[in-house]
């Protein structure tokens, strides 16, 4: 066995067994502290911390398996579809969520309406994650083009 293959051991042992359990445990601890009216918060974000290291590390698995393991453009690959996937699956979401959110805050539910709200900014945003996704679209047809050639 070389360092390599102990490290990469390591850290999927750590990663997708160590991390949930733990994150279980903090997760039952907090639920033990909230009975008893002792703060518990920050117990119950340790627990969704640890369930995102595990998240993080299978999604950094499933986009470093689209190619073979001994390629050398692997971190390549891997951080192409992690942007890929930000922008063309993350971002339109975001934006609707946003449009979402700037409609409620325009419609002042929750508050009063008055000038300066929150709600341009909502929007904004939503056409700014649209905006960076269609960009990256128009890059990928750039892209898949011109890797014919010049015609």
């Amino acid at each position: 066995m070389t360092l390599l293959n102990g490290i990469t051991h390591l850290t999927n042992w750590m990663g997708n067994v160590i991390m949930p359990t733990l994150a279980g445990l903090f997760f039952a601890l907090s639920v033990v502290r909230y009975a008893r009216g002792y703060p518990h918060q920050y117990i119950a974000w340790a627990g969704l911390m640890c369930l995102m290291v595990s998240g993080l590390l299978r999604g950094l698995e499933t986009f470093a398996s689209q190619s073979a393991w001994n390629n050398p453009d692997t971190i390549w690959i891997t951080l192409r579809g992690l942007v890929n996937w930000t922008c063309n699956v993350f971002m339109p979401v975001y934006a609707v969520l946003q449009i979402v959110q700037g409609i409620l805050a325009y419609g002042g539910v929750g508050q009063r309406l008055y000038h300066g709200m929150p709600w341009v900014r909502h929007f904004a945003a939503a056409g700014m994650a649209l905006a960076l996704s269609g960009l990256l679209r128009l890059a990928e047809v750039f892209v898949r083009r011109g890797a014919g050639g010049i015609s």
